[in-house]
């Protein structure tokens, strides 16, 4: 028996139907794959605001100023605030380091800020400038500041002439924030010149 060329309607229904598997399979990888990189494209926003604060505030641990043998460092810190002169960092790392008298704590609107103002030595004749208020995160419960002292141990205010040989920041934020941070732990004078 002869049989005319092509192929049967059973063949092409089955032909349609693996097709049709094929192309939702590859819809629903599709859709996971845009579903896990928007995860993922969320989550590295946040960590990298996270980095950016950890970055600056090491920094201005690690440029305090020390004091000297007349004055001593000044520093004034408890366990919610810390009060510091030391260096703003610089983005681009080409312009001479800027000393500004600083304070780190947690405002009443639940933001980790960074209040500061120009350092001069000398005292100013007129009202000291406004201080600059730069938000570094939101949503933040506390601060928490703990200082090493050798011998001493972690202590969580700072009465000392001198300059801590650790300083511990841990952030807080309330419950049910999915955010994690680890402590900051900086060495005051670590990367002076």
């Amino acid at each position: 028996m002869n049989r005319p060329g092509g192929f049967t309607l059973l063949e092409l229904l089955v032909v349609l139907v693996v097709f049709g598997l094929l192309l939702a399979g590859l819809s629903q990888g599709t859709q996971y794959g845009l579903q896990a990189w928007k995860s993922q494209v969320r989550v590295a926003e946040n960590h990298d605001d996270l980095d950016a604060v950890d970055r600056a505030l090491r920094h201005m641990i690690e440029f305090m100023d020390p004091g000297n043998g007349i004055d001593p460092a000044p520093i004034s810190a408890s366990q919610g605030e810390l009060q510091f002169i030391s260096a703003l960092p610089d983005g681009v790392g080409t312009l001479p380091p800027r000393p500004v008298s600083a304070a780190l704590l947690v405002d009443a609107a639940h933001r980790l800020v960074l209040r500061w103002r120009p350092y001069r030595h000398a005292r100013t004749l007129g009202p000291a400038p406004a201080p600059t208020v730069a938000p570094l995160l939101l949503g933040v419960s506390r601060l928490e500041v703990a200082f090493w002292r050798p011998g001493g141990g972690w202590i969580n205010n700072w009465p000392y002439p001198q300059l801590p040989a650790l300083i511990r920041i841990h952030i807080v934020f309330p419950a049910g924030d999915p955010r994690h941070w680890p402590d900051i732990v900086a060495a005051p004078l670590l990367d002076a010149p």
